[in-house]
């Protein structure tokens, strides 16, 4: 399909009202212009340094999250689901020698990337990018052939559109009104990113948003999903194939709205009271979302992350020995601490997860992930001398998510740490080493040590990769 060489910046950061007529056609907002124009310009725009680098940190983040996630339940799910429809050799399905469809892949890889709580997060828009868009880019880029620049190009406008799209709708109020934000941002980020790869013009762009406008579903009722699977379908799943499927269908030939955007019943109209649609466009190539996103440190809920933070610290500072310590407490936000209050799953239960790493001084994948440890004497004695407290000033507080820890020694000592920035997040970015470590304890389990180291290379030097075929082979398991 031909598509139109558009690199420029948008004209204005636009509030969705300028209109113009082209020819016959319907009037097109000057959001829906500017933005058609940046998705169909993408594949050919190069990325600032800075931004290249942090996409690289994300897309290997993700790789990892797929490829250890194809080991847990929700993401064996996804592959034996997809491996059953005998899809047409696209693209292949990390962890697996799976080759199936774009749109399975995509499903089966999203399924894999949120099998539990390893993928990366941004907080403004209240999304898991991530876990949606890269399965989806990687997908249509095996596909169709693309590059590893255009690919990690798609990849930075996944992340532009994922936050983009809740914000614009209001987060707040779209939240609380049950729509779910990870559904929503997941779907456009994933549809754009596959969009750009799939070749498609001006004309075609504005049809894919009409598409993935009619898809956009999900209700906040996954925070109910005790076993982490329907979960791993709404947030990766669901919008990663149906973003390949809405670009698909573009490239095949369908038509569509013209702007799905404005006009009568349009989609701000369906989900927002109070929507402000030049939120998609405003500064899109001066502000990059993708910069603003958060990658974990360690393999676990998000809630848990500042508490192991302070826990760690505490431990190497005093050199900590359970049988010097009297009892801890741990104080979370209280509008976050229900979530991994003594939870069934490891990975998202904070007392335990604490307590192993006062234990340990550490905590990768299979630690985080070991449901026998949750008898270990060892932990179950530490355990009872610890305490969650649900704490209603650190609900308040700016960073989000600050942890203390407070650990009362048996000779008197009363030992605290406050984490304000969590490693990882936009307030404390993670060096490139920091990431490759925790990418590479996720992956060698997999894929074994030297194909992991080779896997990492290949994502540091993405550039250098003529097709992204050339990661299948590395991927699979």
């Amino acid at each position: 399909m031909h598509r139109d060489a558009v690199g420029s910046a948008p004209r204005g950061e636009g509030d969705g009202v300028a209109t113009e007529t082209q020819g016959n056609a319907s009037a097109i907002s000057e959001v829906t212009r500017d933005l058609a124009a940046w998705i169909a310009g993408t594949a050919e725009r190069p990325l600032p340094p800075e931004v290249a680098e942090k996409a690289k940190h994300h897309t290997l983040d993700t790789l990892a999250a797929m490829v250890s996630g194809s080991r847990l339940r929700p993401g064996e799910l996804g592959v034996a689901y997809v491996r059953a429809q005998h899809g047409a050799p696209q693209a292949g399905v990390a962890g697996t020698a799976l080759v199936t469809s774009a749109e399975l892949a995509a499903f089966a890889n999203g399924m894999t990337a949120h099998a539990d709580e390893t993928d990366d997060s941004h907080a403004p828009s209240f999304t898991h990018p991530g876990c949606a868009v890269v399965p989806a880019a990687l997908a249509m880029a095996e596909r169709e052939g693309r590059s590893g620049a255009e690919l990690l190009r798609a990849i930075v406008l996944g992340y532009e559109l994922c936050a983009r799209s809740t914000m614009s709708l209001g987060r707040d109020e779209l939240y609380a009104a049950g729509h779910s934000t990870h559904a929503f941002g997941g779907l456009f980020g994933a549809a754009t990113a596959a969009g750009a790869l799939a070749g498609l013009d001006e004309q075609h762009s504005r049809w894919l948003l009409s598409y993935t406008a009619q898809q956009a579903a999900g209700i906040t009722s996954w925070a109910r999903d005790e076993e982490h699977i329907e979960k791993a379908f709404h947030f990766g799943a669901m919008p990663a194939s149906r973003g390949v499927l809405g670009a698909s269908l573009v490239a095949f030939g369908f038509s569509g709205v013209d702007d799905v955007l404005s006009g009568p019943r349009n989609f701000f109209e369906a989900f927002s009271e109070r929507p402000n649609p030049g939120l998609l466009t405003r500064e899109l190539g001066k502000r990059y979302e993708i910069l603003h996103a958060n990658i974990k440190k360690w393999p676990v809920g998000s809630p848990i992350q500042a508490a192991l933070d302070s826990a760690q610290a505490l431990r190497a500072e005093h050199d900590l020995t359970p049988e010097g310590i009297a009892r801890v407490e741990v104080r979370l936000p209280d509008i976050e601490a229900h979530v991994v209050d003594n939870r069934s799953m490891p990975d998202i239960n904070a007392q335990h997860l604490v307590a192993v790493m006062l234990l340990d001084g550490e905590l990768g994948f299979t630690s985080a992930h070991d449901y026998e440890r949750m008898s270990d004497p060892a932990v179950l004695a530490l355990r009872e001398r610890l305490t969650l407290v649900h704490d209603v000033e650190l609900g308040a507080a700016r960073p989000r998510r600050q942890a203390i820890v407070e650990v009362k020694m048996t000779d008197g000592r009363l030992l605290s740490h406050r984490t304000r920035a969590v490693r990882g997040t936009a307030d404390s970015p993670m060096e490139r080493a920091e990431v490759e470590a925790k990418s590479l304890d996720l992956l060698a389990a997999v894929l074994g040590a030297e194909r992991a180291r080779a896997l990492i290379a290949a994502v540091w030097g993405i550039e250098a990769v003529a097709d992204a075929r050339e990661l299948r082979p590395l991927l699979a398991g």
